[in-house]
């Protein structure tokens, strides 16, 4: 049985008749720039993560590059994020013409590692941009505190983590600015490119709005140099079909990553837990040969990603090819971390600095994972694994 990566159509198909309802609304309405479609989808944003604003733009990578933007950016500051993360982290603090400064991996959560933070601290450093990768939560407490300590701000990427929490709040409201994307591969997909912005911060949220339309305010008198950042009408409006049933997708994906967390644990040479107890165990590290991801009670994972780390020298790769040949899809988030990229390579990152993020990208594998998953189609993938060992 064919198992995809992802069925956008599983989810979407459903809502058809929604869909075209909506489509039909807009069309009529002749409203194409912001408007009333607008202003109800942040509406109900602002509700779900409880934030003041919930401010809708273009893109997730737009949403990080306005908040830079908006805190003022520029050229000759630092802005410090993970280098085990998509690329648009890093390539918009590059656009804004400050330097990014890269921080390696926890080999547990995947997410940047707050004790690596403090030493990439300089005079020039304004913000601390962490990502909340594959839809858990970073360890945000250390984070803040850091930040209060050396007077930085915190931009909170959540492009993967929508309605993921941090000791029961949402991510994407600590810091001065969240930032979410809407891609038809996130947990609340859309059909196309769109995105958002958070914040509780009043005058941050009219500086964002300001800056989302060209720096103009009123019409064609320009106090700073914006760009054009708006979402769509008609992308909120679709958006706003499948809003009311997120809870339930997420509750799926996260009954689909206990699913696989307990009959996959149950197969010979996978090791459930965290990665460091492993490494602590000879015994244990000489037999485990897949690693399931880790979770922890203070984060709640809303599994924008399964990602396993497969153990040994060109491991990874010849599972990805064998399950590719039993018709599962998997996909490899990220074989390059961000400090090997060539286009970063002016920065002259040192290699060693990133231990973690350079064995994460030679060991990750995320398998299924999207709420429409059936049981039989969980167990060709766990099948599918466990032929892969025997």
């Amino acid at each position: 049985m064919p198992v995809p990566l992802l069925d956008v159509n599983a989810q979407n198909l459903p809502l058809e008749c929604e869909f075209k309802e909506a489509f039909e609304r807009v069309l009529k309405s002749g409203q194409f720039i912001l408007g009333p479609e607008i202003e109800h989808f942040e509406k109900q944003l602002a509700t779900l993560l409880n934030v003041r604003h919930a401010i809708s733009v273009s893109s997730g990578t737009d949403a990080i590059l306005l908040a830079l933007m908006a805190l003022d950016i520029k050229a000759g500051d630092e802005v410090i994020c993970p280098s085990f993360t998509f690329f648009a982290t890093a390539g918009c603090i590059a656009r804004t013409g400050a330097t990014p400064v890269f921080v390696d991996s926890d080999p547990n959560s995947f997410n940047l590692n707050p004790q690596a933070l403090i030493a990439k601290i300089t005079q020039r450093t304004k913000v601390i941009l962490p990502v909340h990768l594959f839809g858990q939560s970073v360890d945000l407490e250390p984070i803040l505190r850091i930040a209060r300590e050396h007077n930085l701000l915190v931009i909170e990427d959540a492009a993967q983590a929508l309605g993921a929490t941090y000791r029961d709040r949402s991510v994407g409201t600590f810091g001065a600015f969240g930032t979410f994307s809407f891609f038809p591969s996130k947990n609340l997909g859309g059909f196309g490119d769109s995105g958002l912005v958070s914040t509780n911060d009043n005058d941050l949220a009219e500086k964002a709005k300001l800056l989302r339309t060209h720096g103009s305010k009123p019409k064609y008198f320009h106090k700073v140099v914006g760009a054009n950042f708006r979402m769509d009408p008609l992308q909120a409006a679709l958006l706003a079909v499948k809003l009311p049933h997120y809870q339930s997708y997420s509750k799926k994906r996260r009954a689909n990553a206990d699913y696989y967390t307990n009959r996959l644990s149950a197969l010979e040479g996978v090791q459930s837990g965290e990665m460091e107890t492993v490494r602590r165990d000879p015994d244990q590290a000489s037999e485990a040969k897949i690693i399931l991801p880790s979770t922890s009670p203070d984060l709640g994972h809303i599994w924008n990603q399964y990602t396993l780390r497969v153990l040994g020298d060109g491991r990874r790769d010849q599972l990805k090819t064998h399950l590719t040949n039993l018709g599962i899809g998997t996909e490899i988030y990220y074989p390059v971390p961000l400090h090997q990229q060539e286009c970063f390579a002016y920065l002259k990152s040192n290699h060693l600095d990133f231990p973690v993020a350079n064995q994460l990208a030679r060991e990750v594998l995320s398998i299924p994972i999207y709420p429409e998953l059936s049981d039989e189609q969980k167990d060709e993938v766990i099948a599918g694994i466990g032929s892969f060992l025997n």
